[in-house]
């Protein structure tokens, strides 16, 4: 079936349908039984979604009019889908069981990510065992991990998130984690630390992103002035470099014998599961980074096998399609109501904005509609007390993703029980006010600022329990729901040539902040404030004199 005949279908579809009100599909007694989809331990409800069933079988047919089934076999099978950088995206691949196989370029990837995973394991064992030990001789017990974007927030999110899984070895061992590179988060933690007893995870794919380096660089020189000992020692003793790019990593000072590999086929904000999850590791232990895996790769065989009629990724990709795209819908709320899953929104940040944050298709053309959504988001009661005000009262449609684990605190004191069902009925009661509007309760005597419109579609994502499965496959859920929709918009979803040029151009910058500007070197502004700093490092260098 053709794409544009499709499309226009759906225009067309949406002229009729837009009127309809939540309030209204909300009556329909089987909606939730129709629109609500399980796998395993995760449900996916789109019943609050703008939703019926003549638009989602239009919606299937626009998937498989976009060759959808060909490119997930092109995902999963290794072909350089990647075209801007000419290399397949096989994240996937990393969640393979151990006696799985997948060739790619002669190689037996399984074989390749499993090795890479044994000495991980090694290296966490060691930690655990506080066989790894610093310069005076005493145990290490405070790791820092040092990345930024992909290598950060990944491992960052994953740790926080699975706070509660900590191996019993991993109790002795803290983790923070370091990205900022103008030194504000670095310098106020190595204040805190012990030099003799911390190791630093340098985790960057190249070994050459200037944040990363920067940060361990002061690293580095911290530990020369508390120790007095060599460069090369303390490299040994107190850094693990995670890498694509063994030469970089050892030409920094980093020896071989203390990297851990990933390959150039996983991009940074799918690396996680990869080495660079070295963190999550020394958290909640190999099991349950293996048991994190799991749940991921559980989400891939679900995706790749399971009509899309009831694939959830799909189906969760063509909702917000059908927002985006027909109902002018651009910005897009993630609201966890679990205080461990606070860093996932940032984490959707990047994945789904880095990922499909495109205006050029595959074959270089300017895209006429709407690709990604502004996306941000905050834990749902905090939210409550923040930004709810625009969501169900502001002149912007919006968006929002629900995620709740249905139980919690099971074995733990009637109070925390409580306080999960006060938790659970603010989310209920939130997407229910922003699906009804007035209608969730008597509204009829209400002043015109105490009216509620309603009519914002939100999805609900319920988890049995928050566990390192049951977050894999949730973080998989996401990633492929971002590839459904590259694929519908024809861009390709796993290069960022966005970020490149403010890369180069602060490169240019570098030499000459705190010198006097060149005239016409640099547009009127930025020479403007260069002009400006110069004056302001003056005037600090008479003064130091």
């Amino acid at each position: 079936m053709d794409k544009h005949r499709v499309w226009q279908q759906l225009e067309q579809l949406c002229a009729t349908e837009s009127s309809l009100h939540l309030r209204d599909l909300l009556q329909v007694q089987d909606r939730f039984s129709r629109f609500s989809f399980r796998q395993d331990e995760l449900l996916l409800d789109l019943s609050r979604q703008r939703l019926t069933t003549n638009t989602l079988t239009q919606l299937l047919q626009l998937a498989d009019s976009c060759d959808l089934a060909q490119w997930i076999e092109s995902l999963f099978n290794g072909e350089r889908i990647n075209h801007t950088e000419n290399r397949a995206a096989l994240h996937t691949a990393l969640r393979l069981p151990a006696e799985a196989t997948l060739e790619h370029q002669g190689e037996d990837l399984v074989a390749l990510v499993q090795t890479d995973l044994q000495r991980m394991q090694h290296l966490v064992e060691q930690l655990h065992q506080g066989q790894w030990r610093g310069f005076s001789g005493e145990p290490i017990d405070t790791l820092v991990n040092v990345g930024v974007g992909g290598s950060d927030l990944g491992p960052m999110m994953v740790c926080r998130a699975l706070d509660g899984f900590q191996a019993p070895t991993a109790r002795q061992i803290t983790t923070h984690f370091i990205s900022s590179m103008d030194g504000s988060q670095i310098s106020g933690l190595l204040d805190q630390l012990d030099p003799a007893r911390t190791l630093f995870v340098v985790s960057s794919k190249s070994f050459s992103t200037a944040d990363t380096l920067a940060n361990a660089a002061t690293a580095l020189d911290w530990l020369i002035r508390a120790s007095g000992l060599t460069t090369e020692l303390l490299a040994r003793r107190h850094f693990i470099a995670v890498t694509a790019n063994a030469p970089r990593a050892e030409a920094w000072g980093i020896p071989v014998e203390n990297q851990l590999h990933f390959r150039d086929w996983v991009g940074g904000r799918y690396s996680l599961w990869s080495t660079i999850g070295l963190a999550i590791a020394v958290r909640i232990g190999m099991s349950g980074f293996r048991a994190l895996l799991d749940g991921a790769h559980r989400m891939d065989m679900h995706f790749r096998h399971t009509p899309f009629s009831h694939n959830l990724p799909v189906l969760l990709a063509l909702a917000e399609v059908w927002n985006i795209n027909f109902l002018g819908i651009h910005a897009h709320a993630i609201l966890p109501y679990d205080g461990r899953l606070a860093h996932l929104p940032a984490y959707l940040e990047q994945l789904e904005m880095e990922s499909n944050g495109k205006s050029v298709d595959r074959q270089g053309n300017r895209i006429e509609h709407h690709t990604c959504p502004v996306l941000w988001g905050e834990i749902g009661p905090n939210a409550q007390h923040a930004f709810y005000q625009l969501l169900h009262q502001g002149s912007e449609a919006v968006m929002c993703d629900f995620i709740v684990p249905a139980r919690r605190y099971a074995d733990q004191s009637d109070a925390l029980q409580s306080q999960h069902r006060l938790t659970l009925a603010n989310c209920l009661a939130q997407a229910r006010v922003l699906a009804l509007g007035d209608a969730a309760v008597d509204q009829s005597n209400a002043t015109p600022w105490q009216r509620y419109q309603g009519n914002q579609p939100s999805t609900l994502i319920l988890l049995d329990e928050l566990t390192p499965a049951s977050l894999g496959a949730l973080i998989a859920l996401y990633e492929h729901k971002v590839f459904v929709q590259s694929v519908i918009w024809n861009i390709n979803p796993f290069d960022q040539w966005g970020v490149e040029l403010g890369k180069q151009v602060a490169n240019s910058l570098l030499d000459i902040i705190g010198t006097p500007a060149t005239t016409n070197r640099f547009d009127i502004a930025t020479e403007g404030v260069l002009n400006q700093l110069h004056g302001q490092w003056s005037d600090r260098k008479n003064t130091e004199c």
